[in-house]
């Protein structure tokens, strides 16, 4: 199969820009309203998008109770939510946000297990390891744990999450009425899991799906991050500012696959691009400069304030003045130091900063028409920077409208990217293969050496 553009749709209800909820296109609700999610889907599958991507907060902000945005305060449990819309679409894939620092595998595996049931085979489970002391408090601890305590329970954590995800293997189920099987006792596996963090006995009561398992997806870029990625994960996720820096990334990640023994071809890199798409480069720019009128002062320096992990409070400071040296931090280490290059490198004010990443938090913005939006991703996509893309529209719905009605033919066009679907299952679509069950490939094994 020729090699395609893959794209995840990353659409918070209240949209990525800080400002979003106050756009007279956007619903002041979306963040909480099921039948705008419900809408969003299908527009992202209308778009053939590969999946429709959420993050997830478990405290309502760093360092205070805005987090650069009112919308983004309250939201659902993404689980949850594509549970609910996932009956709505037949292709589209649904990655939702579940934190390892502060959740058992258990449940981890048990609702992601649920969800790609409910989906038919489309679910992947975005592993973060969460950061933040508001958190923290929220479960039960005072401070975060430390950036490689939270790595090291991570890994754990996914290996475990998997033991469980292999519980039953694919036949197990029989279900024969004559006489009284349901399934076989055999193909039934206990994880019996001991180790640092965790111990976990198992079985999970939950079957693989049609897929096997869910996708799995990383978003880390520190090196403990990426080795994480490297290790565990089927799709990453990730910011850069420049064609160079994603290239090293993507160089690194994949041979730092091989050396843990996987065919790098089976992890996909997939940076965030926000775009304010324009028929011509006039109207694109009046798109983001009408956006950024919207932003609030105390907004932006909350969404600043956020990147400090809560130690340093930006409110005091010139805004129309260069950015501070902000100080370390046990939280968001990689994504502190892309806001910190990219204030250095564009010469911006506090002010100009935050205008610049109302967007999308350090992922790359690029104002311009179709034509050289898709220039674009295509320079990265055959230059060893990037497999494909999450794309983060600013506002919703008219955003992510003017790529799926713009940007999409103009790739395809191209031969880029799809102009259907190629399977069911969120695997298949992005050209994953299909992850045989550990206890059928060791009776496979046994039974060939016999």
């Amino acid at each position: 199969m020729t090699r395609k553009i893959r794209l995840g749709a990353f659409l918070p209800g209240g949209g990525q820009h800080i400002a979003a909820w106050r756009h007279p296109d956007q619903p002041t609700d979306g963040a909480l309203s099921l039948e705008f999610h419900r809408q969003l889907a299908q527009t992202a599958e209308r778009g053939l998008f590969d999946a429709y991507f959420l993050a997830d907060n478990l405290a309502i902000g760093h360092g205070g109770a805005r987090e650069g945005g009112n919308a983004r305060v309250a939201g659902f449990e993404p689980t949850t939510l594509f549970s609910a819309i996932a009956p709505f679409t037949t292709h589209l894939g649904f990655i939702a946000t579940s934190s390892t620092t502060y959740e058992e595998p258990y449940t981890t595996a048990r609702k992601f297990a649920s969800l790609d049931l409910i989906s038919g085979g489309r679910a992947g489970w975005n592993v973060v390891t969460t950061t933040g002391h508001l958190t923290a408090q929220n479960f039960n601890r005072q401070t975060q744990l430390l950036h490689a305590d939270r790595y090291r329970r991570a890994a754990e954590h996914v290996e475990v999450v998997k033991s469980l995800w292999d519980s039953f293997e694919d036949d197990a189920f029989t279900r024969d009425v004559d006489s009284g099987v349901f399934y076989d006792p055999s193909k039934l596996h206990e994880a019996n899991h001991r180790g640092e963090h965790f111990q976990v006995r198992g079985p999970l009561n939950v079957s693989r799906s049609r897929q096997g398992h869910p996708v799995i997806v990383q978003a880390g870029q520190s090196d403990d991050g990426r080795g994480l990625a490297a290790a565990t994960a089927e799709v990453i996720f990730t910011a850069h500012q420049h064609l160079e820096t994603a290239q090293e990334f993507y160089r690194d990640i994949k041979a730092r696959a091989r050396g843990y023994g996987r065919d790098p071809n089976h992890i996909l890199v997939m940076p965030g691009v926000s775009p304010f798409v324009g028929r011509t480069l006039a109207e694109a720019q009046e798109k983001y400069e009408r956006l950024t009128s919207l932003i609030l002062e105390e907004d932006g320096v909350g969404l600043l304030n956020g990147f400090t992990g809560g130690t340093l409070d930006l409110s005091g400071y010139d805004l129309d003045g260069p950015l501070p040296e902000l100080p370390s931090t046990e939280g968001m280490k990689s994504r502190q130091a892309l806001i910190r290059q990219i204030a250095d490198e564009n010469n911006f004010s506090i002010r100009q900063l935050y205008q610049w990443i109302a967007s999308a938090r350090g992922h790359y913005t690029i104002v311009g028409t179709p034509e050289t939006i898709a220039d674009m991703l295509q320079e990265w996509f055959e230059n060893e920077a990037a497999d494909g893309f999450n794309i983060l529209p600013p506002w919703l719905p008219t955003a992510l409208d003017d790529f799926v009605d713009l940007v999409i033919p103009e790739l395809q066009r191209r031969g880029l990217f799809r102009t259907e679907y190629e399977g069911k299952t969120l695997r298949e679509n992005l050209g994953l293969p299909f992850p045989v069950n550990r206890w059928s490939a060791a009776r496979s094994a046994a039974q060939a050496a016999e």
